[in-house]
């Protein structure tokens, strides 16, 4: 089975969307799409009660798991239907969360980000065990760094898949309208 054939004008939406997602991680507040953040972060709470039934350990990295496990499951499964673009938003979601997770990381030591519920800084205690605190920063920027390459390369394969020669039948007139 063969991929799903992206046209022009899904490809001009969805090159618009990553766009601006990329702005709204620029603006203030910075790094915060009301929606999407606002599951992701749902996604980290519910992953430390989820993942803590695999121990203590688990349950710190749950966090961070919980918010990245959610729109994978959702890749994979548009990657099992060859379903391009449902595949790539999926993607973009999973890499987006990285730009979250940096920031994250980066203020483990200066715990500026407020908690929900004022709870402790699983990224403090995650460094820490590490022996890497001192090195908050360079590990938040590091992360954002594969967020960026990620969904750059996603946003690559869209385009390829877009450019790319369409079999004969794909260009008869029965074809998806653009």
């Amino acid at each position: 089975m063969d991929w799903t054939p992206v046209t022009r004008t899904r490809f001009i939406v969805f090159s618009a969307a990553v766009a601006a997602l990329g702005v709204a991680e620029l603006l203030p507040p910075r790094g915060w799409v009301p929606l999407l953040d606002g599951a992701n972060l749902l996604f980290h709470e519910a992953g430390h009660p989820v993942f803590g039934l695999f121990g203590k350990t688990m349950a710190l990295y749950g966090g961070t798991l919980g918010q990245l496990v959610f729109p994978l499951v959702v890749a994979v499964e548009f990657w099992r239907r060859r379903a391009t673009l449902s595949f790539a938003v999926g993607s973009v979601w999973f890499f987006q969360n990285f730009f979250n997770i940096a920031r994250y990381a980066a203020d483990a030591r200066a715990q500026r980000i407020p908690l929900v519920g004022g709870g402790e800084h699983d990224w403090w205690h995650i460094l820490l065990r590490w022996r890497a605190l001192k090195h908050d920063v360079t590990v938040g920027t590091v992360i954002a760094g594969i967020g960026v390459l990620g969904i750059s390369a996603i946003w690559a394969w869209v385009a390829w898949r877009w450019l790319r020669p369409k079999p004969a039948s794909a260009t008869a007139p029965a074809a998806e309208p653009e």
